[in-house]
């Protein structure tokens, strides 16, 4: 799959050189030049690295960072800082950025940071997730809460399973409907929100007030884990 990157740059003369430049090193990038859409477009589309640039328009970048953290998105972060300013790169980390780079950068520098934080982003294969008191064996199709089996029908577990390997990140309907479904773009069905809800029933501590598979009024919906895979 080819990385999809969102690039956060408010100065143009910066923003079409380097996107091009990404272009030609085979990623896909889409542009934001403030940080209001910058933090609507990472919360509402999937990217496999954000480069985010402090000084936009806005809503700052570090407070684009901080509030992508805040609503569990893990996409790696890459802080375009200004030469000099180690305050913001010290802050821009302690917010949850990946890694960060000073302006003016060397492409070659860029790009070897945007492969490294590729790299380490990608997850390690696992047939066994355990996340709090649940535990997914994702070979063998069998869930346990509190160490008791919990009986899921085939698409039951294909949906948490999907959602397993994704914890944090946003994910729409449509996305389900064609991954989980097989169903084509466009589909009208109420079929997912209905097997989240048996999901609900069946893992969440209180099902009317669902705190592991979150709905996001306009995005789509969240898994978020009390504690990370291991």
């Amino acid at each position: 799959m080819t990385p999809h990157l969102l690039l956060v740059e408010d100065e143009e003369a910066i923003a079409l050189p380097l996107r091009d430049r990404l272009v030609r090193n085979g990623y896909t990038v889409e542009v934001a030049s403030d940080g209001i859409t910058a933090l609507d477009r990472a919360s509402s589309e999937a990217f496999q690295l954000i480069l985010l640039d402090i000084q936009i328009p806005g809503k700052s970048g570090l407070d684009v960072c901080r509030d992508l953290r805040q609503r569990g998105i893990q996409t790696p972060i890459l802080m375009l800082t200004a030469f000099g300013e180690t305050t913001d790169k010290v802050l821009g980390l302690k917010l949850g950025a990946d890694d960060y780079l000073a302006k003016p950068f060397d492409n070659a520098e860029l790009l070897a940071r945007i492969e490294a934080l590729l790299r380490r982003a990608t997850p390690t294969p696992s047939t066994i997730l355990t996340f709090g008191p649940i535990r997914i064996d994702l070979r063998a199709a069998i869930v346990q809460l509190n160490n008791e089996p919990v009986s899921l029908s085939a698409k039951e577990f294909q949906l948490l399973a999907y959602f397993a390997t994704r914890p944090g990140m946003m994910i729409t309907r449509e996305e389900l409907l064609q991954e989980v479904w097989g169903y084509a773009p466009g589909m009208s069905t109420r079929t997912v929100d209905v097997h989240i809800g048996w999901l609900r029933q069946k893992l969440e501590q209180d099902p009317k007030n669902p705190t592991l598979f979150v709905t996001r009024i306009g995005l789509g919906y969240q898994f978020l884990p009390p504690v990370k895979t291991v």
